[in-house]
């Protein structure tokens, strides 16, 4: 089963970008969605829709069936990220000290994360593109979330110790410049942490297009060469690469997929990845 996506309006614009990459012009047909398309650059192997909604239409996606979506699955969600923030030993009581000590979360749909940082003592924020899942999360659960894009919060340069962003980086439309804005926000030595689909991963080579992550609403799908390289170029050193995810709960008996499961940690073919950089 493919990964919620929301159904895009006929009447959406649409525009040919260069690879955020390596800035390629040059790319080959990869998989066709039906509705939609993924290409790969002909340089740096990167997958993405090309040409792609503009900004303004993929905004109108994140509406109120999207919030009832996120808030159905914030503990599931909640849950994910806790564990891939263990995996990774991000967590706060992993830190030396929390006082002082700041986390964005960008992305946070109803900010559960936002809260579990913010009651463990740390100056915790999120942003959420959503309107409605940002107006619920900032009323239940007393914590501040801008309801917009980071670049639009303007926040002061190095203000965040951690920036973290979980299945968010896939969904915009230019992944480098989100990265320029989260380098200038954090401070020297931050923290960046980066969650999301893994095209390298052993489901994406069995299944191609009808792989759960390749939806309408993923502009991109990183491998993990593909996203280290973004990083790189971002100034930002890579610390650790996690993945998980070796078989989906249906495509096969259960010893099989705990068998797979196990071996997608290890040898790093899981379907989502997660990368801890610091900003250099």
């Amino acid at each position: 089963m493919k990964t919620f996506s929301i159904k895009p309006s006929i009447n959406e614009k649409k525009q040919y970008i260069s690879c955020p990459v390596c800035g390629n012009d040059n790319f080959s047909d990869h998989w066709d969605c039906k509705k939609f398309s993924f290409v790969k650059c002909t340089v740096c192997h990167l997958l993405m829709q090309n040409p792609q909604p503009v900004f303004e239409d993929l905004d109108n996606r994140y509406n109120e069936e999207y919030f009832q979506y996120e808030q159905e699955n914030d503990q599931i969600f909640f849950d994910l990220m806790l564990k891939g923030l263990k995996d990774i030993h991000v967590t706060p009581g992993d830190q030396d000290s929390v006082s002082g000590k700041s986390f964005l979360d960008i992305g946070c749909a109803t900010g559960l994360l936002v809260e579990f940082f913010q009651k463990s003592g740390w100056v915790s924020k999120g942003v959420e593109l959503c309107g409605p899942a940002a107006e619920f999360g900032s009323k239940t659960r007393n914590i501040e979330i801008y309801s917009g894009t980071v670049d639009q919060a303007q926040y002061e340069s190095e203000s965040f110790d951690i920036v973290h962003c979980s299945h968010l980086i896939e969904h915009l439309n230019n992944p480098g410049t989100f990265m320029d804005e989260v380098y200038r926000i954090l401070k020297p030595d931050g923290l960046f942490i980066c969650t999301t689909p893994n095209v390298s991963s052993f489901q994406a080579k069995l299944f191609g297009e009808k792989w759960r992550s390749s939806i309408g609403d993923h502009m991109f799908l990183f491998s993990t060469s593909t996203l280290k390289k973004l990083l790189k170029i971002k100034d930002f050193r890579i610390v650790k690469v996690k993945t998980w995810g070796g078989l989906g709960r249906g495509y096969g008996p259960l010893w099989l997929k705990r068998a797979l499961d196990l071996l997608a940690k290890g040898l790093h073919f899981g379907d989502v990845m997660i990368i801890l950089a610091v900003k250099q």
